[in-house]
C-alpha cells in the first residue's frame, strides 16, 4: 500500500492491507481485512448469492445466468480494492468450480477482470478450513466439518496439525435431490459418502463446524435454550442437544426458520437438509459434541501465511491488545496492573492468567469511556464482540471482570447460566482490584512500585509508600474495603518505608 492511502485510510483506523475473494458454490464473497496479523479485524464483507452450484446434480455446469452474476460481483470486488488500494489479494475458487464442465472458461473470466484466481482441490480445500479451525481454537483436537455450497469437508486435527481429510460431495445445493430419495434414500446416500471418512469415528474430539449454514443452526439452537450469548462463534452442543435441534429443523419449512433473528433466508433455504444430513453424521461420528467457529477457508488463507512464531501468538491476547491500546489499555500497563493485583486471583477456574490480562486490558480501554455508558458498553465487549480463543465460560468471566472494574460487582443471572458462581466471583474480584489500582495511582507507574496488594492472614492489605500517603484518601479506602468484604477477608491500609511497616 502507497504511504499516500496509508496515511488515509489511518485515519480511519487500521488501514486495509489484505483481502479475500472466495468463489464458492453458493455465494461468492470478498472480505477485507486490518489490524492483528493473528487476529485479523474485518474491514470490508460483501457477498451475493450466485449459487453456481445449484446445477451440477443435473447438468453437470455452472448456470450461465449464475456466471454472470458472479461475474459482475466480481468486476465490483475488484474495483473496490484498487480504490481503496488493497495489493494483497487471495481469490480461491473451490467445489462448484472445480466440478463444473464449464469451470475453466468461467476462471479465464475471472482473469480478465484482473484477478487471479487460484482452483482450490478437494484436499486443499479441506487443509484450508481445518487451519482457520487451528487458528481460533488453539491445540484443537477433533474433526473439522466445513459446509458449504458443494461439498462438506472432513478433516481430523490434532497436536496443531492436520491429518486424515475427505471433501464429500454433500454440500446445500446438493442436498435436496438426495432427499428426494425418501428418508431411507437419504440416508443411505449420506452414508455412503461417510464411509470416505471411516477415521472420524475413531478420532477424539468434538466436530469443528465451520460454513454460515452451521451457524444459522447454532443461532436456532441458542435462541430456543435462550442462550445469553448473540455471537455463534465458540457455542458448543452436546451430542444430544445437536441431534434435538437438528431433528426439529430437518422438519421445518424454510419460512419458518426465516424469521428468527441472526437466520438470512438464503440460510433459511439449506438448513432443513443440513439439519437432516447432521443427524446422519452424528449417527455414524458419535463426536464429543459440536463447537462452532466462524473462522474456516478465508481465515486459513491468512494463518497458512503466519510465520511459526505468528501462528503461536495467543489470539485473544492478539486481538484485544490491538483493539484496546488506542483506547487506553496497552499490554505494558495492563501487565503491570496484572502483576499489582496478582495476589487476588491466581487464574483459578474457568480462567488464567492470560484471560485476567485480557480483562485488565479491557477494564483500562472501558475506564476512557464516559460514564454513562461505560457499563452497557463495556459488557457488550465481553459478551458480544467476537474474540477468539475463548468459550462462553470465560467470556461470562471477563463480563463479571468488567462489572467490578465499573463498580458494579454482581452475579448477573445471565452469566451463571454460562459458567459456575466460584469462577464469576474470583472475575469480580478481578475487576475490583483493578478498580482500586486505577483510583490509587490512576495506573501510573510511579504509584504502581511505591505500593502492593497482599494477601495475610485473612486481611487484605494495601501497602503504601510513606512519600505517597496522600494517594490513599477516602475514595481508595472505600474501594479496598468493597474488594475485601468481596473476598471475605478484613481490609487493612498500611503506610509505611516498607510494605512491612506499622498500620496507620
Amino acid at each position: 500500500m502507497s504511504g499516500r492511502s496509508a496515511q488515509r485510510w489511518h485515519a480511519g483506523g487500521d488501514p486495509p492491507d489484505r483481502a479475500v475473494i472466495d468463489i464458492g458454490s453458493n455465494t461468492v464473497r470478498l472480505v477485507v481485512y486490518s489490524g492483528s496479523r493473528r487476529a485479523p479485524e474485518v474491514f470490508l464483507n460483501e457477498k451475493v448469492s450466485a449459487k453456481l452450484g445449484r446445477d451440477l446434480s443435473t447438468s453437470g455446469k455452472m448456470p450461465r445466468k449464475a456466471m454472470d452474476h458472479a461475474l459482475t460481483a466480481l468486476a465490483r470486488f475488484a474495483t473496490l480494492l484498487a480504490d481503496i488500494e488493497v495489493e494483497d489479494v487471495q481469490t480461491v475458487a473451490t467445489a462448484a468450480v472445480r466440478d463444473a464442465a464449464n469451470g475453466a472458461e468461467f476462471l479465464d473470466r475471472v482473469r480478465a477482470l484482473g484477478l487471479a484466481p487460484r482452483l482450490l482441490s478437494g484436499e486443499e480445500e479441506a487443509l484450508t478450513s481445518a487451519h482457520g479451525v487451528m487458528g481460533a481454537f488453539p491445540n484443537a483436537t477433533g474433526t473439522v466439518a466445513d459446509l458449504g455450497g458443494g461439498s462438506l469437508e472432513l478433516v481430523r486435527i490434532e497436536g496443531g496439525a492436520c491429518h486424515e481429510g475427505v471433501s464429500l460431495p454433500l454440500g446445500t445445493l446438493r442436498l435436496p435431490a438426495l432427499r428426494e430419495h425418501g428418508q431411507a434414500g437419504f440416508q443411505a446416500a449420506v452414508e455412503a459418502e461417510l464411509s470416505r471418512a471411516g477415521w472420524a469415528a475413531a478420532h477424539p474430539g468434538p466436530l469443528y463446524m465451520v460454513g454460515g449454514t452451521w451457524r444459522a443452526l447454532a443461532t436456532f439452537a441458542m435462541r430456543k435454550a435462550g442462550h445469553p450469548l448473540t455471537d455463534p462463534h465458540g457455542m458448543c452442543l452436546s451430542l444430544e442437544e445437536a441431534d434435538q435441534a437438528a431433528r426439529q429443523i430437518a422438519r421445518m419449512q424454510p419460512a419458518e426458520l426465516a424469521p428468527i433473528p441472526g437466520i438470512s433466508g438464503s440460510r433459511a433455504a439449506g438448513l432443513p437438509d443440513a439439519a437432516a444430513m447432521l443427524r446422519v453424521v452424528l449417527r455414524d461420528i458419535r463426536p464429543d459434541g459440536l463447537v462452532f467457529s466462524s473462522w474456516g477457508l478465508r481465515e486459513g488463507l491468512l494463518f497458512e501465511r503466519l510465520s511459526e512464531p505468528a501462528q503461536r501468538q495467543d489470539p485473544l491476547l492478539a486481538a484485544i491488545g490491538h483493539f484496546c491500546e488506542p483506547r487506553g489499555g496497552s499490554v505494558t500497563l495492563a501487565t503491570m496492573i496484572a502483576a499489582w493485583t496478582a495476589d487476588i486471583g491466581g487464574g483459578g477456574e474457568g480462567g488464567g492468567e492470560r484471560l485476567r490480562l485480557a480483562a485488565t486490558m479491557l477494564a483500562l480501554a472501558a475506564a476512557r469511556i464516559e460514564p454513562n455508558l461505560r457499563l452497557r458498553q463495556a459488557y457488550e465487549w465481553a459478551m458480544d464482540k467476537r474474540w477468539l480463543g475463548v468459550d462462553p465460560a470465560a467470556r461470562a468471566k471477563l463480563a463479571a471482570a468488567l462489572l467490578g472494574a465499573c463498580g458494579k460487582p454482581s452475579l448477573q443471572p445471565e452469566l451463571l447460566a454460562l459458567t459456575r458462581e466460584e469462577a464469576l466471583r474470583e472475575g469480580v474480584a478481578w475487576g475490583l482490584a483493578i478498580r482500586l489500582c486505577r483510583r490509587l495511582g490512576a495506573g501510573s507507574r510511579v504509584s504502581l512500585l511505591t505500593s502492593s496488594l497482599r494477601r495475610e492472614n485473612g486481611r487484605l492489605v494495601l501497602w503504601v509508600d510513606a512519600g505517597r500517603a496522600q494517594l490513599a484518601s477516602g475514595p481508595v479506602q472505600g474501594d479496598l474495603k468493597v474488594l475485601a468484604q468481596w473476598l471475605g477477608l478484613e481490609h487493612e491500609l498500611r503506610i509505611g518505608e516498607t510494605a512491612d511497616a506499622v498500620s496507620a
